[in-house]
């Protein structure tokens, strides 16, 4: 498990602020008065079932949805009048595999080098920096499309890192994939925590959330608790993260 992340009080310590975030699709109401900040360094999990807010909110926080109403920064850049600001800043990786299955492993990374412009000097540094770091140096020459769905995911956490951003979205990163791939994913995650990279990932994975600092708990587009997994199950006298969301959703709903 990661360890604590000590919060320095100060201007420049938060890389994600959220105050009262909303996001209406009509007369739906997908994310609910959402507050919350991320420190520089931490993971930090945004936990709930299926169809909470979780991914409404991340695609908010990438620029790539305006809220409805609330603020929100990312790296300094406000996502609503700043958003392409905020997505040269940041990685993202979707839900869905996004790369290209008639690609080899290096084609990918160097159409995202393209994409990303990452400048021509740095492209070899930074192409063997996400082999590194997602272990892939000897399958540089495999077709993308053959790859295990472990390996899929590492190649698409490279292609995120490419242009070094501070802050790193993960929407539902490990979904799909088996538990001992699940677990070397989040290994890497750590690598880039501790390498001072801002993790924010979602994730339906109850015991996923053993692997942030902090989490916030996510049910029908509200933020029902936040804290660190061990304060959270410590408040609510129980044993695991399972029972710290039963307990939470019951208490929203009565």
């Amino acid at each position: 498990m990661p360890p604590n992340i000590k919060l320095v009080p100060g201007t420049n310590f938060r890389a994600v602020e959220v105050n009262g975030l909303v996001k209406r699709f009509g007369d739906f109401v997908a994310v609910d008065q959402v507050s919350l900040t991320v420190a520089k360094g931490e993971i930090f999990g945004f936990l709930g079932p299926n169809g909470a807010g979780k991914s409404t909110t991340i695609r908010i926080l990438c620029g790539l949805l305006a809220p409805t109403a609330g603020v929100a920064s990312v790296n300094g850049f406000d996502v609503g009048t700043q958003p392409e600001s905020v997505k040269r800043s940041i990685g993202y990786m979707s839900q869905k595999f996004s790369l290209y299955d008639d690609l080899t492993v290096e084609e990918n990374l160097n159409f995202f080098c393209g994409v990303y412009g990452v400048p021509s000097e740095k492209r070899a540094e930074r192409k063997n920096y996400a082999l590194d770091m997602a272990g892939l140096h000897g399958k540089r020459d495999v077709m993308t499309r053959l790859l295990a769905g472990g390996w899929k995911q590492r190649l698409a956490l490279g292609t995120a890192i490419l242009h070094d951003p501070p802050i790193l979205f993960l929407d539902e990163p490990t979904s799909g994939v088996d538990p001992i791939a699940r677990r070397a994913f989040w290994d890497l995650i750590d690598q880039l925590s501790h390498a001072g990279r801002t993790i924010f990932v979602t994730t339906h994975y109850m015991d996923e959330a053993e692997y942030c600092h902090r989490i916030a708990l996510i049910y029908k587009g509200k933020a029902i608790a936040m804290d660190s997994p061990r304060a959270l199950k410590q408040q609510m006298g129980v044993g695991s993260m399972e029972e710290v969301f039963i307990q939470a959703i019951e208490r929203e709903d009565r």
